[in-house]
């Protein structure tokens, strides 16, 4: 069969740049490359950001409902992807990918045919791994999994043997190895306490889950519906994100100023965390969907010595390890929803409605 059936991404825009193709071309694994018969492939904020031209320098808004569904009117989309270069269409997006390997392409060992795999969606080259140039991400610089087959680079299909579903897995991929990145640079420690915002997504209830690996108290920041999924997902504290005076409230919930925050969601959300921070405290943030323009008062970082970081790409080696974690249970996936691949549509309407705890994945 030389065809198979695929979500394509025709060009920035509204869905309807989403387009369902039955007639696409199946791939061919290239030298060292492999070919996956896709069993799952989750859904995360790069896919809607991408589609939707959010990240060219000239919008200012986060991603709202309307924002996430119709597009930006970007007058250049020359740096709509995530590392500020131009995307090519047409273009099969899904990060998160989980299959079996159904062939392999020249100077792979055939063996591995029939392995069960996910996927690390970091492409990182030799040399400088942090230039974005050098750190192609699978579903935005080259195909990903919102198809029945794909093709990666051998070395990034990590095999994985334990007793989750593929959408159990698919949870994982760009999750936990963002959540990893988010712990490193900020480096929590046992006992110190960590807050986490926009807790509920698939980055933050990874993020509590590392963080209490790590022997951390959680601070989950989120809608009041959701409390209660928080704490049974391990948070020790929540605060509603619709509080007046956000600020005030994680230090009374903490019982005074805290050591880290994590930040997924950014906008009017960024000051009253920073400010919460004690002297010596550490900021990190993986997204700003409430927005990316914030005010900041310099004054916090500089006579509180703070430790402000961004983290996108994950250092090499990072989904080796964190497999293992998965094979372990040590981590638990989160798993909000599962929709048929063909009903993308629908599922990143419920993406963007953010009523969910978790993530959403679609299966072909």
């Amino acid at each position: 069969m030389s065809t198979m059936k695929a979500m394509v991404l025709m060009g920035h825009g509204d869905f309807d740049q989403l387009v369902w193709r039955e007639d696409w071309p199946k791939p061919v694994p290239a030298a060292g490359e492999v070919l996956i018969r896709v069993g799952a492939c989750g859904l995360n904020n790069t896919d809607i950001n991408t589609r939707t031209a959010w990240y060219a320098t000239e919008v200012r808004e986060g991603i709202s409902e309307k924002g996430g569904t119709s597009g930006f009117d970007v007058q250049d989309a020359s740096d709509g992807t995530w590392g500020g270069q131009p995307l090519t269409f047409p273009r099969i997006q899904g990060a998160d990918t989980v299959g079996r390997i159904e062939a392999v392409g020249p100077g792979v060992d055939p063996a591995r045919v029939g392995e069960r795999v996910i996927v690390d969606p970091w492409l990182l080259g030799p040399g400088d791994w942090m230039e974005p140039g050098n750190a192609p991400y699978y579903g935005s610089e080259c195909d990903g999994g919102f198809a029945e087959y794909t093709t990666i680079r051998a070395s990034n299909a990590h095999r994985i043997e334990c007793d989750l579903s593929d959408a159990e897995i698919a949870t994982f991929p760009c999750a936990l190895t963002t959540a990893e990145t988010l712990v490193l640079r900020s480096e929590p420690r046992p006992g110190e306490t960590v807050v986490i915002s926009g807790a509920s997504g698939g980055v933050g209830s990874t993020a509590l889950q590392l963080c209490k690996l790590r022997g951390a108290r959680v601070i989950g920041i989120a809608s009041a519906a959701k409390h209660d999924q928080l704490r049974a997902a391990g948070c020790d504290l929540v605060i509603d994100r619709a509080v007046p005076d956000l600020e005030a409230a994680i230090r009374e919930t903490a019982g005074g100023p805290v050591e880290v925050v994590l930040d997924v969601v950014g906008g009017p959300m960024f000051m009253p965390v920073v400010s919460a921070l004690r002297p010596g405290g550490r900021y990190a943030s993986c997204g700003a969907i409430s927005g990316p323009m914030v005010e900041f008062d310099l004054r916090r970082l500089i006579y509180r010595d703070l430790k402000l970081c961004g983290a996108t790409i994950t250092p090499p080696g990072t989904m080796a390890r964190l497999v293992k974690l998965i094979e372990r249970g040590q981590i638990k996936p989160q798993l909000a929803a599962t929709y048929p691949l063909r009903d993308l549509h629908d599922a990143q309407r419920a993406f963007l409605a953010k009523n969910h705890v978790g993530n959403i994945v679609v299966t072909p």
